[in-house]
């Protein structure tokens, strides 16, 4: 649960998760806060220094190129970049902000909550332990510290690394240009279902247990039972388990010709 801070509230051990509700006269804020317009770094400021200041910071703006530094006790000092939007040039910044200390955040007005850009550029702060603060000027300025300065530990998920490694043993050759986008890949499913297609096309409808067996696909039955690319039919008048070839599957074959050739 997100806790909000003014100069009253005990000071927490680190940012992450606080919030803070700032209210300053029109003449604090300046005329681009003070009225709706584009928003520069610098209407960020205010907000940021008196969320840290709140928590017994001393902060001063542009200081040896920082935009914002701030000074508590004999603890390392926190430094923060401040952006109208997160961008790569605001990373570039704060990576070269850790050379001086391991407190660095950045500060960005709220993601669009109808994007994912919001995961992943936390991901990426994650990833290379720096802060992340959203700042929000309108109807009144609220700070939340999304994000502390960590060291980064990744996680290795086994179940994503066994899927790559079973699709790189099952997919015969190379049949992707990598960096390729906008049409079909040809994953080892598909090459498996070509297989089974192909035997179709030139036994005609047979029992799955024999298509199976003659193709080396052992889950022959299952792919087309589930028929995921509308290749497959079970033809009325024959037996329990049989399957034929649709027309689109025929013409699936037509497509995947020289990669018929491979498999």
């Amino acid at each position: 649960m997100h806790r909000r801070y003014g100069a009253d509230r005990s000071i927490p051990e680190s940012l992450s998760g606080e919030q803070f509700n700032a209210r300053f006269p029109a003449s604090l804020l300046g005329p681009r806060m003070a009225q709706s317009g584009p928003v520069r770094e610098s209407d960020l400021y205010p907000s940021v220094k008196a969320f840290l200041e709140a928590q017994g910071y001393t902060v001063k703006g542009e200081v040896e190129g920082c935009d914002l530094v701030a000074v508590r006790s004999n603890e390392a000092p926190v430094i923060v970049e401040l952006k109208r939007s997160f961008t790569l040039g605001l990373v570039f910044q704060g990576i070269a902000r850790q050379g001086v200390t391991e407190n660095v955040y950045l500060a960005v007005p709220p993601f669009s909550t109808r994007t994912t850009r919001r995961r992943d550029a936390l991901a990426l702060c994650r990833r290379l332990g720096l802060g992340l603060l959203t700042v929000r000027l309108e109807p009144e300025p609220l700070v939340e510290a999304v994000l502390d300065p960590a060291e980064f530990r990744p996680r290795h998920r086994k179940g994503r690394l066994g899927r790559l490694l079973r699709e790189f043993e099952r997919r015969v050759g190379d049949p992707n240009r990598g960096g390729t986008t906008r049409r079909k890949l040809m994953t080892a499913y598909r090459q498996d279902a070509l297989r089974c297609a192909s035997y179709l096309v030139r036994k005609g409808p047979a029992k799955a247990s024999m298509v199976a067996l003659d193709t080396g696909v052992a889950s022959a039955r299952v792919m087309m039972y589930a028929d995921h690319y509308g290749w497959f039919e079970r033809p009325a008048g024959t037996p329990r388990g049989t399957y034929g070839l649709t027309p689109k599957g025929r013409a699936a074959l037509e497509e995947y010709t020289n990669e018929l050739a491979r498999l």
